[in-house]
């Protein structure tokens, strides 16, 4: 008869099933894993804050980056970036519960460019974590190493110093999450997995100190934090990206990538989003927005030549502005080197003057990129 079970061996079945698809639906949508068992980004994910703070160990990559345009009270200005990094070794069905045995790397970056001076200061530090040092938690402490940490109670609290320079600051959200992509699947290159979730809060009222040698500077602006989780996101005929993260003075943030191939062409996964003043967002593809190189820097490091000024258009919301950054050398040199800096804005959107602050990344320019 219907529901009735017939041996042992059919009910155990039944009841195995039933697991499997509460476990399923747990997850939501059920993981599409990888040949090592890592997890990929598929579309289905049900985003959930402040859940999606936390750490995802069940992908191999992700990271937590906090960028932003600081001013003190006496009109110095600061840029800075704090990022937070965790790769995966031992895939989730394969970890080690011995403290020498590493299942994850925790790292992070940290720079603060002073614009009164030029000077652009970055470090970096890398962690085991096997006691604890370093780590990723889904309360209130969401990533730390030593005494570079992010911990989160309605606001952002970011601490991180060296000998020469510190910053502790206060990040309180003006805007919810925006999903990036779509609903939340960044597609990087063409492929099921080749994705991050990928979410940003784009305007964070900033207050805090940073410290420069022995002068502190109380200092106030606006952050962006981007937040990013995946396996296996970029393709292999990837060589890099370039990627802004944009807040302009009429209220409207904008965040755009191109992520650039070998021939020296422009993948077409490249996207971007919009958001008004109001919040609204309207996504952008690849052949929406033009970006044209105006002004090269050349490292004497690395002698990566960077595209450090541009031309942006994107015609269907009547966007022109000229990119540029008031301190060149902004290149983080720590293992993989990279540029990444504050830039400014100026321009005209829907035929009205505009500015603007934000960041810029680029990779690849002087070596593998970040991946």
């Amino acid at each position: 008869m219907r529901g009735h079970f017939t041996d042992t061996g059919t009910r155990v079945r039944w009841v195995t099933l039933a697991l499997l698809l509460l476990l399923c639906a747990a997850r939501t949508p059920c993981e599409t894993l990888d040949n090592k068992g890592w997890a990929l980004a598929v579309p289905g994910y049900a985003f959930s804050f402040p859940r999606d703070y936390g750490p995802h160990n069940n992908f191999r990559t992700e990271w937590w980056y906090y960028t932003g345009n600081l001013k003190s009270k006496e009109g110095r200005e600061f840029g800075y970036e704090v990022a937070f990094f965790r790769y995966g070794y031992r895939p989730p069905d394969k970890l080690a519960q011995s403290r020498f045995v590493m299942n994850d790397l925790k790292f992070a970056h940290f720079a603060v460019t002073d614009l009164a001076t030029g000077r652009f200061r970055f470090d970096s530090r890398t962690s085991r974590g096997a006691y604890g040092e370093a780590g990723f938690g889904q309360t209130e402490r969401l990533a730390w190493i030593n005494s570079w940490e992010v911990s989160f109670d309605g606001s952002f609290r970011l601490k991180a110093s060296t000998k020469d320079y510190q910053v502790d600051l206060v990040l309180a959200p003006e805007r919810p999450p925006v999903l990036q992509g779509k609903n939340g699947l960044s597609q990087k290159a063409d492929g099921i997995g080749h994705a991050s979730y990928y979410y940003s809060i784009t305007r964070l009222a900033t207050s805090g100190a940073i410290q420069i040698g022995d002068q502190s500077y109380q200092v106030s602006g606006l952050s962006w934090f981007d937040r990013e989780w995946a396996t296996n996101q970029l393709g292999p005929n990837q060589v890099g990206w370039n990627w802004f993260a944009i807040q302009l003075s009429d209220g409207s943030d904008l965040m755009l990538y191109q992520m650039r191939l070998d021939d020296g062409e422009i993948d077409p996964n490249s996207s971007g989003t919009w958001i008004s003043p109001g919040g609204v967002t309207e996504p952008l593809l690849r052949d929406d927005f033009q970006l044209q190189p105006e002004g090269f820097w050349e490292s004497p490091a690395s002698k990566g030549k960077y595209p450090i000024a541009w031309r942006l258009k994107i015609p269907k919301l009547n966007l022109d502005l000229h990119v540029t950054t008031p301190a060149k050398d902004q290149e983080l040199r720590v293992g993989v080197r990279y540029w990444e800096g504050c830039i400014r804005l100026a321009g005209e959107v829907a035929g009205k003057p505009v500015n603007g602050v934000g960041y810029m990344e680029l990779t690849g320019y002087a070596g593998a990129a970040l991946r």
